[in-house]
């Protein structure tokens, strides 16, 4: 790396002269920050929108964890990274296979060109599914270090770059379904800038709050009042503090608390034989008790002669169904990989989400709360926040066309003022 920076996916990042530190606030809808602004009980990001930059971005689609993740780190749209979700589908072996594996990710990322380029750089995740592709082509033999805080006391510095996490934050290894595993990251962070200030960090949350509380209520609070309050140390460090998220979040259940789902296997098993297609909603992972396996974001792939024209009609009649869209459309209209693209594609309205066979969705983790999740085009809105203003060429770009979540380094490493 030069003085000039790095290059990938055809953007060049100047070599910071301050740290910057980029937060994915996972599940973070702007909802969230707008209540909080409201309310006055962020009292950091209220000064961040007030003195440097706010707006709301476009994230990628579908409106998922590691889609949206990997787009930030390799500021580029899915078709470039390959990552469109937790799973798609060999439609030759009709086996579901894991896209959150760092084989598959097919465009190297920021953090990685800045690490083997003698940059010390920082990346840490809530979940360890994501660390994995996160520290993809990372050179850790140097100082720059990536770990979760699921695995925390697992860290080695072969395989992270560090050792000693657990005293390094000052916190015991968080339960996965906890704020805390959240918290733990930004402790973490907040540590090693005062300790070796590395040029480049990114920290990537978890929203098992997200998933549980709407804004407003207590647990959603307590857990933003204390992100304020971490992002205000970030800033008094000196760091060029940006916050984004992957995907916001809505309310999935009818009047009765009961979940909106449109059991879309089900249906497709009944009118069209069983065999006949495959659904696989992308949002399946480890974590159930996020969401149980249900998002507004669905694929199908058809077999034996099944036509997609008819898969399409069905879905179209189906109540809560906002679209329904061919491969070729859904590729071109949401930027995605074609080769990992289903047939067809199904979305839920702000209010509803999708299942494959009610029998392989276990609903047991939601204990009684209402179904919060993500995935659709509803869920595709996230802040944009910089504690800095921005130059006057990224203020014009930003005034005059659309602000993507995969475009924050690119704003926070080349398009902020160096004083505040």
């Amino acid at each position: 790396m030069t003085r000039s920076g790095i290059s990938l996916n055809g953007i060049t990042y100047r070599r910071p002269e301050q740290p910057v530190v980029v937060v994915c606030v996972d599940g973070g809808d702007p909802a969230y920050f707008l209540h909080g602004v409201e309310t006055g009980i962020l009292p950091h990001v209220t000064r961040f929108m007030a003195h440097g930059f706010a707006a709301i971005a476009d994230g990628a689609m579908p409106s998922f964890t590691c889609p949206n993740n990997m787009s930030i780190v390799t500021g580029s749209p899915p078709s470039v990274h390959g990552i469109s979700g937790n799973f798609h589908l060999d439609a030759k072996t009709r086996e579901a296979v894991c896209m959150t594996v760092p084989e598959l990710l097919r465009s190297g990322t920021i953090l990685a060109e800045f690490s083997r380029a003698a940059a010390n750089v920082v990346a840490i995740t809530a979940k360890d599914k994501l660390r994995r592709q996160l520290s993809k082509g990372m050179d850790l033999s140097s100082g720059s270090v990536c770990f979760s805080s699921e695995q925390a006391d697992r860290c080695t510095v072969a395989e992270n770059g560090i050792e000693g996490v657990l005293d390094l934050a000052g916190m015991p290894v968080p339960h996965i379904y906890s704020p805390e595993l959240s918290l733990f990251v930004l402790a973490a962070g907040i540590r090693l800038l005062e300790i070796v200030r590395p040029e480049l960090m990114y920290l990537s949350l978890s929203d098992w709050i997200q998933h549980k509380y709407a804004p407003g209520e207590p647990e959603a609070t307590a857990f933003y009042q204390a992100l304020d309050t971490f992002f205000g140390r970030f800033d008094a460090l000196g760091a060029v503090v940006a916050l984004t998220a992957d995907h916001g979040m809505n309310d999935k259940c009818g009047p009765d608390g009961s979940p909106n789902v449109v059991w879309l296997q089900d249906i497709l098993d009944v009118r069209l034989g069983r065999g006949r297609t495959r659904v696989i909603c992308p949002i399946t992972d480890h974590y159930i008790a996020h969401h149980g396996s249900l998002g507004g974001f669905a694929r199908v792939w058809c077999f034996d002669g099944t036509d997609p024209a008819g898969v399409m009609r069905i879905a179209r009649e189906l109540p809560g169904i906002e679209r329904v869209l061919d491969r070729n459309t859904a590729v071109r209209e949401f930027d995605l990989p074609s080769d990992r693209e289903g047939d067809v594609i199904v979305l839920g309205d702000r209010s509803t989400c999708m299942g494959a066979a009610e029998a392989d969705h276990d609903l047991s983790g939601l204990e009684g709360r209402r179904l919060r999740t993500h995935g659709a085009v509803s869920e595709s809105k996230v802040p944009f926040v910089l504690n800095r203003k921005l130059t006057e060429e990224y203020a014009v770009r930003a005034a005059t066309r659309g602000i993507k979540n995969c475009e924050i380094f690119d704003y926070a490493v080349n398009g902020t003022v160096s004083s505040r």
